[in-house]
This record gives structure tokens, sequence and C-alpha cells, in this order.
């Protein structure tokens, strides 16, 4: 029995990045042989094994054969038999399909180490065919990864499996979750270009495109680490409201993502004008946006056009809009509801005090 540690704690290691998790095969050992040597059994379609004490996932060597169209029609095969070299070879790219051995030499049977230094993302086999996930995979690779490319025939076969209708088999949640951990990555931007590419993009998010701007949003959001509220609600900003609860239906996108992404769609073109606006549009701005009752949620909008902005480091208007939030918020709406003698003019006697609070500010700029 000898374990191995393989796939992105290998190519991280060998590229100079932190490693975040370290995955095992076992090559030689039956689930029974696993559990006498103290591990906990958690796999569900194939045998899977915490660690005793660090509780890292040891799985045993396995081979793989597709059954039916999509990313769950698969049957695995694990025996003491499976050799590392035929585990390795079910992986998607040549820089995940290398292995660590307990001595520390890496084995490398298809040339990961050679298309680490081409910078390269290259399939390993024709089987990456079989698995249109590996489609996002890739896409998502190349935006924490920018610097490297999709190798010509790995993009040519993406490209079919996209024509062969593969990516149509894929669920919403995988999609959505693919896509959140791409806009969480370094450099977003290469991750629609890398689906535009192989022409995934028009089939799973036909509302965006590559153009200059957006690509350059989403990677402004990125470098100044706004969460992903922010990231998806910067990139679907110009598509339109519709658009943006077309995509949000489709793929499930958590109410957090698609509320901002919304808010900020209907109201950027608002947002634009905000220096022109009179205290009463303001607060009705205020009013529309729920940002009495969440503020940070505005705030976040405002960030989300900031990274629309050429120059993101200072946005008068959005310092602005605060300044007059604070104001508004200031006005003790208890306090006005009190004095009120007719329960039906409750809502506009508020109003109207946080117009006045506004005004006095507009009136000190």
């Amino acid at each position: 029995m000898r374990s191995y540690v393989v796939g992105g704690a290998v190519r991280d290691a060998l590229l100079g990045l932190p490693v975040k998790d370290h995955d095992h095969v076992v090559v030689g050992a039956t689930p029974e042989q696993m559990i006498e040597a103290g591990f906990r059994a958690v796999g569900k379609d194939f045998p899977v094994f915490l660690h005793p004490k660090t509780h890292e996932e040891y799985a045993l060597a396995r081979t793989e054969r597709k059954t039916a169209p999509g990313y769950h029609g698969f049957v695995f095969h694990a025996a003491p038999d499976v050799t590392l070299e035929q585990d390795l070879v079910r992986r998607d790219l040549t820089i995940n399909a290398m292995a660590q051995g307990e001595d520390g030499v890496i084995v490398d049977p298809l040339g990961g180490r050679a298309d680490l230094e081409a910078r390269l993302f290259r399939h390993v086999s024709d089987a990456f065919a079989e698995d249109p996930v590996r489609i996002l995979r890739v896409a998502r690779f190349a935006a924490r990864l920018p610097e490297f490319k999709v190798a010509g025939d790995t993009n040519v076969l993406m490209r079919q499996m996209v024509e062969a209708g593969e990516v149509d088999a894929l669920v919403p949640e995988r999609v959505w979750q693919e896509l959140a951990r791409g806009l969480m990555e370094r450099q977003p931007s290469r991750m629609l270009l890398v689906l535009d590419e192989c022409g995934a993009l028009a089939r799973l998010l036909p509302e965006l495109d590559t153009q200059p701007h957006t690509l350059r949003v989403i990677d402004t959001a990125a470098q100044q680490d706004h969460p992903l509220e922010i990231r998806f609600a910067a990139l679907m900003r110009d598509v339109g409201t519709a658009a943006v609860e077309a995509v949000s239906k489709r793929l499930k996108v958590p109410n957090e993502c698609r509320d901002l992404a919304l808010m900020t769609a209907r109201e950027h073109g608002v947002l634009a004008q905000a220096r022109t606006l009179d205290a009463d549009a303001l607060v009705t701005l205020f009013e529309r946006s729920d940002a009495f009752r969440k503020s940070a949620r505005f705030v976040q909008m405002l960030l989300t056009t900031r990274c629309h902005a050429k120059d993101t480091e200072h946005d008068p208007a959005g310092d602005w809009l605060l300044q007059a939030l604070g104001a508004a918020r200031g006005v003790d709406a208890g306090a006005v509801a009190a004095r009120c003698d007719q329960r039906d003019r409750i809502a506009q006697a508020v109003h109207q005090a946080r117009v006045e609070a506004v005004a006095a500010i507009c009136n000190k700029v």
C-alpha cells in the first residue's frame, strides 16, 4: 500500500504558490485495509477515506468509464491492481496529473511539468470530452493562472464538446458554482475569454459578451478584492434587469448576488447623475434601494458602480451619496411618527423630514 499527493497540491507547489489542500491517492489497498488502518470512509460514488489525524482525503486509485451524457454518467472501478498511472490518466489536464510520493519524488507520466513550464493547459486524453464540467474548470484555471494559455488541440476538443451539446447537460447549480469560483480568482476576464473561444459562453451565458469594458470591470473588482456579490453585480450591470433576472433564475444564483445585481442594473443610470439630483430625488433613491434598512448593500452598489468608472480610486458621486444617506439616516423616524396626528401621513412625514435633512447637506456643499 503506497500513498501519493496528487493534483493541485503538486501543481501549486511546483509553481511556488500556496498549497491549500492535499489530495491523496492510495495504490494497492482495499477499503477494508483502509478502515483497519484507522481511516474513515466518506465516499459515496467511489472509495474515499479521511485520515484519522489530518482528516485529509485519501482516495483509492481508480479508473472510470462513461455510460451516459453529461457528467453524472460514470462507472468507477477501484481495486488494489489499479496503478497510479491508470489513476492519473483519467484526470483533466496534464498539470493536474502529477503525483508526489512519500519520498518526495514526482511522478509525471503525462508531461505535466513541461506544460507548467510552457504555461499551457493541455488535456490528458480524449476522455476529457466525457465530462463537460472540465470546460468550466479550464476556464476557472485560466482566471487563477492568467499567464497560461489553452493548448490549440484542447480548445478544438472543447469546441467539439460544445457543438455536441455536452454543456447543455450541465445542471445550473454546477454552472453557477464554477462561475462563482472563477469570478473570485485573480483575473476573472480570462474565464470569460476561454469560454467564449470554445463557444461555451454563448450557450451558458448568452446575455454576456467579452467586450473590453466588461473584461476590465470584472478584473477591477478582483483587483480591489471585492466579495462575490459585487463581482457578479459588476459583471451584470450593463445587461439590463431582464437579463439579470433571466440569468439568476436559470443558474439559481443566490439571493444576495441576484438582489445586488438587479439593483445595480436598475439604478446605475441614476447614480451617474447623482450630483444633479435634488434632495427629494435622493431620498426617493434611498427608499427605492431600501438603503435605510440595508445600508451595507447600498454601499456595495456604489462600490460596484465604481468598478465601472475609469478612475476607480476616487468617486466623488459615491462620497456625496454616502453623505446624503448619512443625513437622511440621522432623522429619528420614531419621533417624526409620534408627532404625526394621522397614521396614513406618517410615511410622507418621515420622507419629508429626510428630504429636509438631505437638503441641508446640499446647501452646505
